[in-house]
């Protein structure tokens, strides 16, 4: 056997004996908690009809800002924003600034991370830096390829409830049978869940769906979280997709699979 297979090998077992394997029903289990609500908040579209634009709750009045790490070719999400009222803060460290330049986005060459370091701040140093206020409420509005978990498990829940709604695209799912996957995605999603609720869960067609222990998984899903302070009513989603919601490329259109959403 090859030195490389060997490694290999060893690092699976070492996985195997620190980590919990995740089993059907654990997977299962984490996909019932995020299972989306209807609330008294009616979904409304924000940006444009392909990729960056988001389904959010109707509850965008009173907002301060919008936190939008991970910058791409199209600010649409963020100029509807800013037309609401909010102010923008952007931050990637891979561009040189926003697709539209404008006087109400304030822009930062850095990505978000676990750490402030380098090229890396946290969402709590981002947010003293742009002079928040502790009774300020926020929008995030997240992309950040694959890096959310590390910045979700970083942050406490007093800096999270802070957002009154947050928008995240999830990466990877299919992965949620790898244990250090598994164990970084579910203290996320259990931090998330503690003072918000999921509102909506959008596939993107950018990636298809695979089958992890027979489960059908979206490989990225965007997801909308709502504070759970902000809402009076609530029963869960009886079908999707939402007739808001749009592809996100040209890629055949993929629907959320049942188990998402119906019990």
């Amino acid at each position: 056997m090859r030195f490389e297979d060997l490694k290999i090998k060893l690092i699976k077992f070492l996985k195997r004996k620190i980590y919990h394997t995740p089993s059907k029903d654990d997977i299962l289990n984490v996909i019932a908690a995020l299972r989306p609500f209807e609330t008294d908040k009616e979904l409304v579209r924000v940006g444009g009809e392909r990729d960056g634009g988001y389904l959010v709750p109707n509850d965008l009045k009173g907002l301060s800002a919008c936190f939008s790490p991970g910058v791409g070719n199209m600010s649409d999400f963020e100029l509807e924003c800013a037309e609401n009222g909010m102010e923008i803060f952007m931050a990637d460290a891979s561009v040189n600034g926003p697709a539209v330049k404008d006087s109400r986005f304030h822009f930062t060459k850095k990505f978000l991370g676990s750490k402030t370091r380098e090229e890396y701040l946290t969402l709590e140093q981002w947010i003293k830096d742009s002079k928040m206020t502790k009774s300020d409420d926020l929008l995030l509005q997240m992309d950040i390829e694959g890096h959310e978990f590390g910045v979700f498990n970083s942050t406490s829940e007093k800096v999270l409830q802070q957002f009154r709604i947050i928008v995240v695209e999830f990466h990877n799912l299919q992965f949620l049978t790898d244990p250090i996957y598994y164990r970084k995605a579910t203290k996320s999603f259990n931090k998330l869940l503690t003072n918000h609720l999921c509102v909506h869960i959008h596939p993107n067609n950018c990636c298809g769906i695979k089958k992890i222990k027979e489960i059908e998984v979206p490989v990225v899903a965007e997801f909308t979280f709502i504070r759970k302070d902000r809402i009076q009513q609530m029963a869960k989603v009886e079908s999707l997709p939402h007739i808001l919601d749009r592809d996100n490329t040209d890629n055949t259109s993929l629907n959320l699979p049942a188990v998402w959403y119906q019990n």
